[in-house]
């Protein structure tokens, strides 16, 4: 039993041993078969990882565009006509696009969600501005509005821009200067009634007078006044022209202190007369209130004020930044205004029946008896359609004024790098055929009943900016060119000289321009009925 019990026994260890052998033995076999795969498997899990991880933390690429040169990038294929150019290389690149300027990378933006989430969504990044060699030498060293960086006397000249020189208080306040220098342009077309004019210098002069007068109202007069506006006409062209030249210091800043095309040098001489126009302006001021005369209720008073008072007691408001506004006041407001104006006038003197409803609403709201003033403005909204309709067609500055990322940072999927100079296409924005129906065709009634207005809020419109640095001047312009325009449309009928053909087309420039300017006839039967209203 005992011997039974223990063969049992043994028998069992044999068989636990023998299958254990097997076991073991089989499975060995299998991992040795399958090894190879689970390493290989563990490895592609490792490898999709690290890419998964990659593509995590890898930086977008740079928006695409067209092939660059070494050394000089895109700038030998550049077209004059930038505008229309980077519209052209927006169909072949996208709405966002790179182009090589030297040394200079420049992003164009031709889409209004890539404008919207620039200057709203990262408004603070691309607050500064690539500010241009011209433009520098210009402004006293950039220390205007319009090229200041961003910070605390930007922050400063824009507050006294808004609330003392711009302000509708202000312009209210001197509403009768521009009304004295409108009336005078009134009278001198009353004068070449049947004989042909240049519509376009006539309104440049009367909106550098009206600006001269609103900065420092009759500080100057008579034939004097007259010699002043001559020579600002001359000043101002010279340096839009100037500040639209493609410049070497610009695309190679390196070379910038050599000013090898010598724009600088001829800008800062052009600064140097303005400068001195400051002065003589400025001392005669002086002397009238040292002598007691009276105060004039102009711009050039407070400013005076405020820079004695010493400004801003983080930022100091000083003679370089009084002169500065001077300056942009002057210079911007003169070309880009009258430009407005005379594009209005030459679109509607090109649509018979646009001509004939702003008469009628003028008609009905003003009267053949009476002169328009800024008053009779906001019940106007046809008129002001028609001026929304040429800001849409023919933006004053087609491609805004560059702005330059303080930071890198991501748009639309790819990397803008810090210190890029970025341009705004809003004339290609606005003649977007996937936003505007009939977008070459000029056609105020899109803007009745609209919600469409000069805030830039809605970024298929935005003719004047948005945001931080949208422009500060919006209030005078609208009243500058809707005034001018309604009396221009009131007070006359225009034709064109026998034989000639209206010329719409632009000419690019920092500020946009008719190529050929318009030269029109007020018509011998004046439109109101007392002469004397043209006096």
């Amino acid at each position: 039993m005992a011997d039974h019990k223990t063969h049992t026994m043994a028998s069992d260890s044999y068989y636990s041993t023998f299958f254990s052998w097997q076991f073991q033995a089989h499975y060995t076999n299998i991992d040795q078969t399958w090894m190879p795969f689970a390493v290989s498997a563990v490895a592609v899990a490792c490898w999709y990882a690290w890419l998964y991880k990659k593509s995590k933390n890898a930086i977008p690429p740079l928006p695409p565009g067209p092939m660059a040169l070494p050394l000089v990038g895109n700038l030998l294929s550049l077209d004059p006509e930038l505008h229309s150019y980077f519209a052209g290389l927006a169909q072949s690149h996208g709405p966002i696009f790179k182009l090589r300027l030297g040394n200079t990378l420049a992003v164009v933006i031709t889409s209004p969600s890539s404008a919207r989430e620039i200057l709203k969504d990262h408004d603070v990044t691309f607050a500064n501005r690539d500010v241009l060699a011209a433009a520098r030498a210009s402004t006293y060293g950039g220390n205007d509005i319009a090229w200041s960086p961003y910070g605390a006397q930007w922050r400063m000249l824009r507050k006294v821009c808004m609330l003392k020189m711009l302000s509708n208080t202000t312009l209210d306040s001197v509403y009768e200067l521009r009304r004295k220098q409108l009336r005078e342009t009134v009278g001198y077309f009353y004068s070449r009634v049947g004989s042909a004019v240049n519509v376009g210098e006539q309104m440049f002069l009367n909106v550098l007078n009206v600006i001269t007068n609103t900065l420092w109202g009759g500080t100057v007069e008579g034939d004097e006044r007259a010699g002043l506006g001559a020579e600002f006409r001359e000043v101002v062209s010279e340096m839009t022209e100037l500040m639209g030249k493609p410049n070497v210091s610009d695309f190679y800043p390196g070379l910038a202190r050599f000013d090898l095309q010598g724009v600088e040098k001829r800008m800062a001489g052009l600064a140097r007369r303005f400068d001195g126009i400051f002065e003589k302006v400025i001392d005669q001021r002086l002397r009238m209130e040292k002598e007691g005369a009276k105060k004039s209720i102009d711009v050039l008073t407070f400013l005076l004020k405020l820079k004695d008072e010493g400004g801003d007691s983080k930022t100091p408001f000083t003679m370089t930044h009084l002169k500065a506004l001077l300056m942009d006041m002057v210079v911007g407001g003169s070309d880009s205004s009258s430009n407005t104006a005379e594009f209005a006038l030459a679109e509607i003197m090109h649509k018979p029946e646009v001509m004939k409803k702003a008469q009628q609403e003028l008609e009905a709201v003003v009267g053949k008896h009476n002169i328009v003033e800024e008053s009779h403005i906001h019940k106007l909204p046809y008129l002001q359609a028609v001026m929304k309709e040429t800001l849409r067609l023919h933006p004053v500055l087609p491609l805004l004024v560059p702005h330059c990322p303080s930071e890198t940072c991501i748009v639309g999927g790819y990397t803008i790098p810090k210190g890029s100079r970025i341009f705004f296409n809003v004339w290609a924005i606005h003649r977007d055929p996937s936003i505007w129906e009939n977008p070459l065709e000029f056609d105020p009634e899109r803007f009745l009943n609209s919600k469409w207005d000069y805030s830039g809020n809605d970024f298929n419109y935005f003719p004047f900016g948005y945001g931080r640095r949208i422009c500060a001047g919006i209030a005078m312009a609208e009243r500058m060119v809707m005034h001018s325009l309604a009396t221009l449309v009131h007070s006359f009928d225009w034709t064109l000289p026998q034989g000639q053909k209206l010329d719409l087309s632009e000419k690019f420039g920092i500020v946009l321009k008719k190529k050929m300017p318009l030269v029109a006839i007020p018509t011998p039967s004046p439109r109101l009925s007392d002469p004397a209203l043209y006096e």
